[in-house]
């Protein structure tokens, strides 16, 4: 049994372990060819002698010490650092029970144990950093494409069935019909080529709250070719917690990984990680969703500006922090850690700028000033003149009229969430709070 011909990681960069894999299976399988048998023949022949030694020693008068029976009986116990079903993958035995970490995705059945993921991490990122790469958690629904059930089209979107882009080259396409599934997907303006581009600086995976065939479908139309996710691809099957994601099933230091997802509460243990992307709302169904009333780009018959779009602004972000990370940081590589570059980069977007809040819905108001400050952003209580900004909903307060008499910056709370979302100052003159009439 050959997992390197089973399982499409073998070619990522976990080759290690996969070798590591194939050695302990081909042991250990009843179908290993006679060659590998062969190969093996002086290992297995050693293997005897050093057990019949160890036995001989147990049964003689004149056998060592009792200490040194203990160290050679550790010497030849196996740790049992994994399994495919109820066999060790290392030794072949059959265990009782199932313990251990669950990588599904990567082979079906196997069970992975604490050292051993960290033995596989290690080795995995010493081999990334030595390509100059970093790993990139991609969220799929409204990060990097939106879908709907057909059943869901209303009738300002039923005209996408027959502009849907034909599944027998879905490279040259962005709309698709997927009858098996009953739905319809769109790819986000710019994904192929953010793709392409992100692949050259990162190890990519899929990590999605969908089901696994729906994660697996939609991987083959971001990537046709196999040239990006392989078997990287993980879908809330494979999760070990309800409801959430987490980096325990990834074969990536945290500290060499970087997350894009529109969801920032899954991820409660890895904020530190995350870069929260802007929503991608193509269909009505996902407007509805999240309670927006409001007409979906289809019905509008409109899309994002690929040039000015989500995808566009985040691959500069990713494109800078990797440059922080390899080129600009003075520690030693291996002590280098992406999470406290991302820190860096975004405290750069709001930097200089002196924020007072007014009227501002008493909730809101915490969420908003940590992300104005996590910005780089100064926060005060009261108004000095070195404020820039009077941050309101209502142009008719006090610090607002002020704001203007002293001709500071009046906006919106969106013009912080905006920053937020694309990790750049926007405009200001793009969210003006103006005065009721």
């Amino acid at each position: 049994m050959s997992v390197a011909a089973d399982s499409p990681i073998h070619s990522s960069s976990s080759d290690d372990f996969i070798a590591y894999l194939d050695d302990a299976l081909a042991a250990s399988s009843p179908d290993a060819s006679s060659d590998k048998e062969v190969e093996n023949q002086d290992e297995l022949e050693s293997g005897r002698i050093k057990r019949c030694k160890f036995e001989s020693a147990e049964e003689t008068e004149e056998s060592t010490s009792e200490g040194i029976v203990k160290q050679n009986l550790e010497e030849y116990v196996c740790t049992h650092p994994g399994s495919f079903g109820d066999m060790c993958i290392r030794c072949g035995q059959k265990l009782d029970g199932e313990s251990g970490v669950t990588f599904g995705y990567i082979h079906k059945g196997l069970r992975l144990h604490d050292e051993e993921i960290s033995r596989l991490r290690n080795t995995d990122v010493k081999n990334l950093l030595i390509r100059k790469k970093l790993y990139l958690i991609l969220d799929l629904d409204h990060t990097l494409l939106n879908s709907t059930h057909l059943a869901h089209l209303n009738s300002e979107e039923l005209h996408l069935i027959s502009q849907a882009d034909s599944l027998g080259d879905v490279s040259k396409g962005s709309l698709f019909k997927l009858d098996k599934m009953h739905m319809m997907t769109k790819l986000r303006p710019f994904v192929r080529t953010f793709l392409k581009e992100a692949s050259e600086m990162f190890e990519m995976y899929i990590y999605t709250m969908g089901d696994r065939p729906y994660a697996l479908e939609m991987a083959k139309l971001l990537d046709p070719l196999g040239e990006y996710f392989n078997a990287k691809v993980i879908s809330r099957d494979d999760g070990t917690q309800k409801h959430q994601k987490g980096l325990d099933i990834v074969l990536g230091q945290e500290s060499a990984v970087v997350i894009l997802d529109d969801t920032e509460h899954a991820w409660v243990k890895h904020k530190d990680n995350l870069i929260l992307m802007e929503r991608y709302h193509f269909f009505g169904s996902s407007c509805r969703q999240f309670g927006f009333n409001c007409k979906s780009l289809a019905e509008l018959k409109s899309d994002e500006d690929e040039a000015e779009g989500a995808l566009t602004k985040i691959l500069k972000v990713l494109k800078q922090v990797h440059s922080k990370f390899f080129d600009e940081l003075k520690e030693d590589i291996a002590e280098r850690d992406v999470r406290q570059v991302l820190k860096s980069v975004r405290r750069e977007v709001l930097s200089g700028c002196v924020v007072v809040f007014s009227r501002i819905f008493h909730g809101a108001l915490p969420p908003l000033r940590q992300m104005a400050e996590q910005l780089g952003a100064t926060c005060l209580m009261e108004l000095d003149p070195s404020v820039t900004h009077v941050v309101a909903t209502d142009a008719g307060t006090e610090k607002a009229r002020w704001a203007v008499k002293e001709k500071k910056f009046l906006v919106h709370p969106r013009w912080i969430e905006a920053a937020n979302y694309f990790w750049e100052k926007q405009p200001e003159e793009n969210f003006v709070l103006k005065k009721k009439q």
